[in-house]
């Protein structure tokens, strides 16, 4: 299998901004015809990120302030809120309570919060979310700041059991795959779980690997045919899906 029989192909997380050339990152994702979200860790990134796109049919930026840099760079929300009018897109975003992080995870939830907050006041926000060790205490803060009709969420790399997999789609989420996490047998039952009709695919690149090289867009196909091993369907028909998953979240927040 090929990304040449899967089409369309849509990667909703990727750094293409950490890339060697981050210019020609983009034009090869625009080359190849990959819908390609380029997320952002600092809202001081996403003005470049958002020039290089804005040229584009397939590339989209979205405005960023990743839980991992808070630490550091909490106080650039105020920058954040600056620059939300000016985009559709909002990632990364959210909560990481991993043990280089903690230190950090109540100025993450303000931030969090501040983020939602300001999207539901927007509205019509796609956001794409990451939630490390925090799974309950993300979906919490959803529930509260950020109702369906206010904006819509992707999780980005979901690590939550089935049962918080089922309230994150009561919640209105879609879910965004990569093939590191269908190649973990340890979650195939929870992996199992993502309603094919909630699921966007993902690289997560440059920090997946195809092969002995990072992750690119166009390896998105890797999901794609693993999602369909994981249903015993043909790579074919849910890389359609996908196009039409993409389709119909855009749809919810026009």
């Amino acid at each position: 299998m090929t990304s040449d029989k899967v089409r369309p192909l849509v990667d909703f997380h990727c750094h293409l901004d950490l890339y060697p050339d981050h210019a020609e990152a983009v034009a090869r994702c625009e080359r190849e015809g990959v819908f390609t979200l380029a997320v952002t860790t600092t809202p001081k990134a996403w003005p470049r990120n958002h020039e290089l796109a804005a040229a584009t049919r397939h590339v989209r930026a979205a405005l960023g302030l990743h839980p991992q840099l808070v630490a550091e760079r909490g106080h650039e929300i105020a920058l954040w809120k600056e620059l939300l009018p000016r985009t559709r897109y909002v990632g990364e975003v959210g909560l990481d309570a991993g043990p280089r992080f903690y230190r950090s995870f109540d100025r993450q939830k303000e931030v969090f919060a501040e983020v939602l907050t300001s999207c539901a006041t927007a509205s019509e926000k796609i956001l794409t979310v990451h939630s490390v060790r925090a799974t309950k205490i993300v979906l919490d803060m959803i529930e509260k700041h950020l109702p369906p009709p206010r904006g819509r969420v992707v999780l980005h790399w979901f690590t939550g059991t089935a049962s918080e997999i089922r309230r994150a789609v009561d919640l209105g989420c879609y879910f965004s795959i990569n093939a590191e996490m269908l190649a973990n047998e340890s979650r195939t039952v929870a992996n199992r779980a993502f309603p094919l009709g909630r699921v966007l695919t993902e690289t997560d690149g440059p920090f997946t690997r195809t092969g002995a090289r990072p992750s690119e867009p166009s390896d998105v196909w890797r999901a794609v045919e693993g999602l369909a091993s994981l249903h015993d369907l043909e790579a074919a028909d849910v890389g359609r899906r996908i196009g039409t998953n993409l389709k119909a979240l855009l749809d919810e927040v026009s």
